[in-house]
Formats: structure tokens, C-alpha cells, sequence
């Protein structure tokens, strides 16, 4: 069941749910907008030989209250707002309509699970032919929620719980990895 704007300024109320700061006009019929932060990545030109799942990913950091995305590039961001989500709500990740129409893709691989405290960080692509400018503070992307049929026994715990920035791939941290280098 996906949460109405009912329901999500109850539940913000009462503290169960923390999108952190918040707007009255951050609340929308069956979701809450989130704004772009003020912290990006970006793929380290010459510093990786080639990104590949088992290794750590060399990225430059910027500050700054806009920048400008290249056509056909990519890069980290991560929302001005905090989100901590119950052990019964998940949450996805969408683009905002209007930007998407400009050719500027806004992801997070989708989905927030349970238990999860912290700045999201997204992906932007620019789609187009030309640069996309964005600012901080901008409204970038909507948070919709979904109550679970129950809470989970296992909220999550891992490797991006906490991050107050973007933060970039730690893929080479999966189990998996850890297996096959023994």
C-alpha cells in the first residue's frame, strides 16, 4: 500500500518516519519531494584503469551550490533531506517528471529498504545533447512509500547506513567478494 500525504504528515508527526528538514510543500499527494544537496562524484579521470565489482572506485569530490552535468555524463548526488525509515515502511526512489522531460535521469538503484538512516545518494544522468545545470535546493526527486505487511525481522544494516553525503559504490564489500579472495 503506498502512503498517502494523509498519512505521511501523520506518521512525520509522530516521529516514526524522519525526512529531515522538511517543507509543507515537500509533501505531495502520494509522496515527499526530496532537494539536491550541496556534495557530488564523479569518476576519477585517469585514476581508474577501469571500474570493475572488486575494487574501490577512485571519485573526485565537489562542493558547490550547482554544477553543470555534461551531455552523456554521469555523477553522484546526494539529497539535502535525512531519511530514517521505520522497520515497517520501504520507500523508492523516482525522478521528478519535469526533470526527466529536460533528459536528466535520477536513480538510486530504485529503493530504500527498512531501517535505513541517511542521505540518499543518487545517480544523475544527463541524456541529452547539451550540459543540465542543477542547484542545491533544488526539488530533484520524490520519495514514495510503501507499509509493509509486517515489520521486518532484520531492518537494515549495511554498508551505506549513516552516510550523510554522496557516497560512492562499495560493491567490493559484498560477501561474495570476500569468499573468492580467500
Amino acid at each position: 500500500m503506498i502512503l498517502s500525504d494523509k498519512t505521511l504528515k501523520k506518521i512525520i508527526d509522530q516521529g516514526r518516519l524522519v525526512v529531515k528538514p522538511i517543507t509543507k510543500e515537500s509533501i505531495q499527494p502520494a509522496s515527499i519531494d526530496c532537494r539536491l544537496g550541496n556534495h557530488f562524484l564523479l569518476v576519477a579521470r585517469g585514476k581508474n584503469g577501469f571500474i570493475d565489482l572488486d575494487s574501490v572506485i577512485k571519485y573526485r569530490e565537489i562542493e558547490a551550490d550547482q554544477v553543470i552535468i555534461p551531455p552523456h555524463s554521469f555523477l553522484l548526488a546526494t539529497t539535502l533531506e535525512w531519511v530514517e525509515l521505520p522497520n515497517n515502511l520501504t520507500a523508492f526512489v523516482e525522478g521528478r517528471s519535469s526533470i526527466g522531460r529536460m533528459g536528466l535521469f535520477i536513480q538510486n538503484a530504485g529503493w530504500i529498504d527498512p531501517g535505513f538512516k541517511g542521505r540518499i545518494t543518487l545517480e544523475l544522468y544527463n541524456a541529452n545533447f547539451v550540459p543540465i545545470k542543477v542547484n542545491a535546493g533544488r526539488r530533484i526527486c520524490q520519495l514514495v512509500f510503501c507499509k509493509m505487511d509486517s515489520a521486518t525481522k532484520n531492518p537494515y544494516r549495511g554498508k551505506y547506513q549513516g552516510q550523510n553525503k554522496s557516497v560512492g559504490s562499495k560493491i567490493y564489500q559484498d560477501a561474495e567478494v570476500f569468499r573468492k579472495k580467500k
